[in-house]
């Protein structure tokens, strides 16, 4: 540790340094080792001052990625702003790609409906609510209308009673 290190952490407390800030105006810093008037030794830190300090309202996504890695270690030097947008880049191209290839399946999902291969789903709307054990059901029926497979409690009623 240099002797002006030294003095400005005797000085101001612990001293760290600003290693960059991300779009969203979060910065980011490196505390290094230092030792404490003890001798204790801490090790080094990284850490994130937000831009937006309230806790309740931070929202996950709101450190980049490439951030977050270097934070938790998983890199050891902060990303570069060329690396910043060359991923930011990357991702767009990502999002583009998602949405072509939905469109080409939705094109292909329609060929195929109307050349017959597929059918379509069938859009049924049910009344009521799922853990009723008439749910789906219009009405009672004292015929069986389920099998072992298929059965729905409730779904048929026996003969000579009346819900």
């Amino acid at each position: 540790m240099s002797r002006i290190t030294s003095l400005l952490r005797r000085t101001f407390g612990v001293v760290k340094e600003h290693v960059g800030t991300d779009h969203l105006g979060n910065k980011y810093y490196y505390i290094p080792e230092q030792k404490s008037w003890t001798g204790r030794v801490s090790r080094p830190r990284r850490l994130v001052e937000a831009a937006n300090p309230n806790e309740f309202e931070y929202m996950e996504g709101n450190i980049p990625s490439e951030w977050d890695a270097w934070i938790r270690g998983r890199r050891k030097q902060p990303p570069t702003i060329e690396e910043l947008l060359q991923n930011e880049r990357y991702r767009e191209q990502i999002k583009v790609r998602a949405i072509e290839a939905e469109e080409k399946d939705k094109t292909l999902q329609a060929k195929e409906y109307e050349e017959g291969l597929v059918t379509q789903p069938v859009q049924t709307q049910v009344k009521g609510h799922a853990s009723a054990t008439q749910f789906g059901q219009t009405e009672f029926s004292e015929d069986p209308v389920s099998t072992a497979n298929t059965f729905q409690p409730g779904s048929w009623t026996p003969p000579g009673s009346k819900k």
